[in-house]
């Protein structure tokens, strides 16, 4: 009994081996290749220059103000207007290092808002093409966790790209 058991698991084995299908892409080839991330860079480029201008004035105005200061604290000058100068020298460098941070952390918001519909949509692209194709799984190449992939794979980067109208 256990002699046909095993005799019928070794026979059935190779044939559901065989029914699994499975697929290669890389997402990141696909992803630099939409035409939305171009649209995407460009909204970010054109927002990171106004930051990026607004940064170059406020340094300019700071720079300016530490000039005037340093010429007019002279020796004669009153210890209590040097110091309220210095103060004032500190708080426009604080202002001009939270509009940085600010800044940066805007564009990383703006980043993530504009590509997450990008991602989805290569994302439902792949499943699209995975469930036509009747594969079992699909291996992103881009991702470092895959090492190595068989010969036996089908890569499946140019049916996304045709899925989502890329040539």
């Amino acid at each position: 009994m256990f002699k046909k058991l095993l005799l019928a698991v070794l026979v059935a084995a190779p044939l559901c081996m065989n029914a699994q299908k499975f697929g290669v892409i890389n997402t990141l080839e696909i992803f630099n290749v939409m035409p939305e991330k171009a649209t995407a860079e460009s909204t970010l480029k054109t927002a990171a220059e106004k930051y990026e201008t607004e940064l170059k004035n406020l340094q300019n105005a700071f720079q300016k103000k530490a000039q005037e200061y340093e010429t007019s604290d002279k020796d004669d000058t009153p210890q209590a207007i040097k110091d309220r100068h210095m103060q004032e020298l500190q708080e426009e460098y604080q202002k001009i290092q939270n509009f940085n941070q600010t800044a940066s952390q805007d564009l990383q918001k703006q980043q993530d808002q504009l590509l997450a519909p990008i991602q989805t949509k290569l994302q439902n692209a792949i499943q699209a093409v995975g469930a036509e194709g009747g594969y079992t799984f699909i291996y992103d190449l881009s991702t470092p966790s895959i090492i190595y992939h068989g010969t036996g794979a089908e890569d499946l980067t140019a049916k996304v790209k045709a899925k989502l109208g890329i040539k």
